[in-house]
């Protein structure tokens, strides 16, 4: 992009000052080499979000930020319902609550790569991935309701996981305020048959080695040490996040004359908090949030029951659950007073900073973990949130690399096999049931997810504490 088009606040924060009918800035944050390679959309996009009612402060982007749906991917921004403010469905995306879980094995290297190719043909086997995939689990109307209000503890009540991992949950497990019955038929039908599985895209599940320490303190709290092993899941709402998403910006759109909202672009389809369609919505979303948690959940039981097998030694305590795309209520400070908000965060990461009290006391004085996730052969990353990202993001940080390249450009330059021979011949094992799909998610055709850490960590939004390399890859 044109740095011209921006006003530089510091060496990792660039605003474009209010022009036209913005009704705040809009702010990136981003190293000077990464926002010279954003594509311009951003730039359109985040001023557009600048735009909408109610919001406060600023429109904000995360230094992976790139085109999206509507919103940047990466982009953040919060509304206030008593002054008019809006929730948007193009705001949180369609994969509702896609975000990523750590596991511990407590093994390292040398336990992994004896059975390193046993392992990948076992997990390749036993997770489902892929388009359309679907698991052993089907649900009836019934307990598509439960899971619907339940999510994680909904599932660990079923067997799938014990207690002490909702403690490592965002929301303790269970989304409030979820209302099953504002899923269409349509919504349901489409996850009856997908619980526990990855799905395509950039969806994975990954087992790794902790090769660098950052901040030794925050990574003992996380119980992170070099040389370490750890499990990393990659997953949302599946068919039915999407459908959600689908259905409700339909409806927004053909809403927003009613409520008098002109939009700068129809992929912005939002209504008021305080409406109708706006707490229909917000209780769709809720559900399909705990649709995530519970998916997430379901794959995590079923990776310990292949480490069981083959690693009876392994752990896989958890170490955090993260979401990405989601909308929140959540009490901000605001021009030295406190105020309920709705936090959208679409491809960006909740950061709480340390003491929050929605973290769980082991981890509380630290700060909230960050998990950043690389594709396949770039690494990933956790990082904590800071207490100075309150002030500057609402609490926001990333989420991964973010795309350089469209995946027809990915299709272009790289195929499939190519991607997994090379890969193989540096010691990561990829399984997929797609060759296009690897192409697609080749690690060239992200960004440099170390650049991208780098100015989160800079910029003061969440702390690095662990990078993390990829030994196995199970891609969607």
């Amino acid at each position: 992009m044109d740095l011209n088009l921006f006003t530089r606040r510091s060496e990792y924060e660039w605003e474009i000052p209010p022009h036209g009918a913005m009704r705040v800035p809009a702010i990136i944050y981003a190293s000077e080499g990464l926002i010279r390679e954003m594509d311009q959309k951003v730039y359109e996009q985040s001023v557009n979000v600048a735009t909408l009612p109610g919001i406060v402060k600023a429109a904000y982007a995360m230094p992976d930020a790139h085109w999206g749906y509507g919103f940047p991917i990466g982009g953040v921004a919060a509304f206030d319902p008593d002054e008019g403010g809006v929730v948007s469905a193009g705001g949180v995306g369609f994969d509702i609550s896609c975000g990523v879980r750590c596991l511990h094995t407590g093994l390292t290297r040398a336990d992994l790569l004896p059975v390193q190719k046993e392992l990948a043909d076992m997990l390749y086997d036993r997770i489902p991935a892929g388009m359309g995939s679907t698991g052993a689990i089907r649900l009836d109307d019934r307990e598509m309701e439960a899971m619907l209000t339940g999510g994680a503890r909904w599932a660990v009540e079923r067997g799938w996981g014990v207690p002490a991992d909702l403690e490592r949950i965002e929301e303790r497990g269970q989304m409030q305020g979820a209302r099953p019955g504002n899923v269409s038929a349509q919504a349901k039908r489409r996850q009856r048959d997908e619980m526990g599985t990855l799905g395509s895209g950039n969806h994975y599940l990954e087992v790794q080695e902790v090769t660098s320490i950052h901040d030794e303190a925050i990574a003992g709290a996380f119980g992170l040490e070099r040389g370490r092993i750890v499990v990393m899941i990659h997953c949302g709402s599946r068919g039915l996040g999407h459908q959600v998403g689908t259905d409700y910006l339909k409806r927004m759109a053909i809403a927003a004359p009613d409520h008098r909202i002109t939009l700068p672009d129809r992929e912005l389809a939002c209504a008021p908090i305080n409406s109708g369609i706006g707490q229909e919505y917000l209780g769709a979303m809720r559900a399909a949030i705990n649709c995530a948690l519970a998916n997430r959940q379901i794959l995590t039981d079923l990776v310990r029951k292949v480490f069981a097998e083959i690693l009876p030694r392994a752990e896989l305590a958890l170490v955090y659950d993260v979401s990405h795309n989601t909308c929140k209520a959540e009490a901000h400070r605001v021009d030295g007073g406190e105020r309920r908000l709705f936090v959208h965060r679409k491809g960006a990461t909740r950061a709480f900073g340390p003491g929050h009290p929605d973290l769980p006391e082991p981890l509380r004085a630290a700060g909230q973990p960050v998990l950043i996730g690389g594709s396949m052969g770039t690494g990933s990353y956790v990082l904590a949130g800071t207490a100075g990202s309150e002030e500057r993001s609402f609490s926001s940080a990333c989420h991964g690399a973010g795309r350089a390249m469209s995946r027809h450009q990915a299709l272009r330059t790289w195929g499939g096999r190519q991607v997994i021979d090379e890969l193989a011949g540096r010691g990561i094992l990829i399984r997929s049931p797609s060759a296009r799909g690897v192409a697609e998610e080749a690690p060239g055709a992200y960004k440099d997810v170390s650049a991208v850490v780098d100015a989160a960590d800079h910029a003061g939004l969440a702390r690095k504490v662990a990078r993390l390399e990829p030994l196995v890859c199970i891609k969607g």
